[in-house]
């Protein structure tokens, strides 16, 4: 009894010091600002109602609404204004290609996959983000043969 006694002392003190060493990290923490959410890029309003906006920063995140192409032109011409106008939205925030975490590519037509593979190939460099490319029902707004939006790292 005087073993199971001592025992159950031992795990109490090891439980109150473990409790104290997470009870002064979650007073730390709670002491830490917490990121904020900073639009940085446009707001696109509808009926001056604010609908949504360009590219916002989240600590250290960068998210670029969907850039297309509202021109004439094939998939190819598309897909390279797209990633240019993504390009210099993750630079002027502080980002770059290189950085990008994850792209999502829409397609107005499947049959465009590879047209938009071949400009897309290399653009981020060696290691490239993760990617979930579809084809839209109905195409994609403002008559652009692609869209593509993105997530990316800041200094």
């Amino acid at each position: 009894m005087k073993k199971l006694t001592t025992r159950r002392a031992s795990m109490k003190k090891i439980g109150m010091a473990i409790l104290g060493t997470f009870g002064v990290g979650v007073a730390s923490a709670m002491n830490d600002p917490k990121p904020v959410k900073e639009v940085v890029g446009e707001i696109e309003t509808d009926q001056d109602v604010p609908l949504f906006s360009g590219s916002v920063k989240h600590g250290n995140t960068l998210y670029v609404a969907g850039k297309g192409a509202h021109f004439e032109g094939d998939i190819k011409a598309h897909t390279d204004h797209v990633l240019k106008e993504l390009e210099k939205e993750l630079v002027k925030n502080g980002s770059s290609m290189e950085k990008v975490l994850k792209v999502n590519v829409y397609l107005h037509d499947l049959e465009d996959y590879h047209g938009m593979n071949s400009v897309y190939r290399g653009r981020f460099g060696k290691n490239p983000p993760v990617r979930t490319t579809v084809a839209v029902y109905g195409g994609v707004p403002g008559d652009s043969l692609v869209e593509m939006d993105c997530i990316a790292a800041i200094d």
